[in-house]
């Protein structure tokens, strides 16, 4: 199906990682279908950094708000019946979403992808891959309805303001190394004092050094802890920071060092490089995409010890658990990609 589609709704809630994947794909959609109307259902979260995302309607499902959120919903699309759905997400909570949304055509995951009850919800499935990549799953949702995907692409919504801000933030400094250091669960994240090691190199390189990252208290704790394993200067904006201006932040940026988190992404959107730091998923399938070649590290190793397997030999995107793993990445290696990353880039 190609030609005829006029209204497009996209169901995509979750995480921001994610819905940066996912805005590549729109983006190649709108360009194969000027005509149609693309409407996206999202989280409320994720609609903050996507806001006024040029040609896209957004409708927040709030999940803090239980039943109500998909009361909401099919009273919102009550007399509407939408060309085409894209259901980009294999959850529960967006399954029952989907049921909500009256579409001709509901496009999901293939099988092997499919779970928690996505099969009874669609109509129709994308092709599948081999060992894709998040991003790569998403557009094949665009070539499903006709759209070419070739490299991908961003046009991210900011404006002059969210720029102002980022550029008062980050004045007087020069050659900036963003540090991200936290992801949504602790054990994702890098140890404190290994942050701060970097955080030191770089700055002897002639970097000033920056730390990002939102409001919580796990996010506060542990920028804390990496300033208290410094002396150097750093930039704290933990907390400080609306997404919009992180976004301006990361851009301004000459480097990104962040382990498996929405910044990592974001990063991407705005072709900054970005060292990952992997150790309980698979990088080929949720690391900076743009930048795999510069991730560090230890999920093969973690995944033959724990599975007695290698990775192309259990089901893709098997996970490993452990709230050692990512202290097996040695400052070492990461120095190291460190010093790569800059000669490449010729940061």
């Amino acid at each position: 199906m190609s030609q005829a589609i006029s209204s497009i709704c996209i169901l995509r809630l979750s995480a921001i990682g994610d819905v940066c994947h996912a805005v590549a794909a729109v983006q190649a959609i709108q360009r194969a279908h000027p005509q149609a109307k693309i409407t996206w259902v999202i989280g409320k979260v994720e609609a903050m950094l996507l806001a006024d995302l040029p040609g896209v309607e957004f409708v927040i499902f709030d999940k803090k708000q239980g039943k109500a959120a998909f009361k909401q919903l099919k009273a919102r699309f009550k007399g509407h019946k939408f060309d085409v759905l894209l259901h980009m997400q294999v959850a529960f909570r967006a399954n029952l979403a989907a049921r909500c949304i009256p579409a001709k055509v509901k496009i999901g995951f293939d099988k092997g992808r499919s779970k928690e009850l996505h099969s009874l919800v669609i109509n129709q499935r994308i092709a599948p891959q081999s060992e894709p990549h998040v991003l790569e799953g998403f557009q094949n949702f665009a070539r499903a309805i006709g759209a070419e995907c070739d490299a991908p692409r961003w046009e991210m919504p900011v404006s002059d303001t969210d720029k102002q801000e980022a550029h008062a933030l980050l004045n007087g400094l020069t050659r900036i190394f963003v540090i991200s250091p936290a992801a949504s669960k602790a054990e994702r994240n890098w140890l404190p004092e290994r942050y701060a090691a970097l955080a030191e190199y770089a700055t002897a390189q002639g970097f000033s050094v920056v730390l990002t990252g939102g409001p919580t208290e796990l996010e506060r704790t542990l920028s804390d802890e990496i300033i208290r394993h410094t002396q150097c200067d750093i930039l704290n904006l933990v907390g400080k920071t609306k997404l919009k201006t992180l976004l301006c932040v990361l851009e301004q940026a000459q480097l990104v060092l962040a382990p498996d988190t929405g910044p990592a992404h974001m990063a991407v959107t705005v072709s900054t490089p970005v060292i990952g730091l992997y150790a309980h998923s698979n990088p080929k399938r949720t690391g900076p995409y743009l930048y795999q070649d510069y991730v560090v590290e230890v999920y093969h190793d973690s995944v033959l010890a724990q599975k007695g397997k290698t990775a192309q030999q259990l089901k893709w995107g098997t996970r490993v658990k452990g709230s050692d793993l990512m202290s097996q990445i040695s400052v070492e290696r990461v120095t190291q990609m460190f010093d790569h990353v800059v000669q490449q880039e010729q940061l």
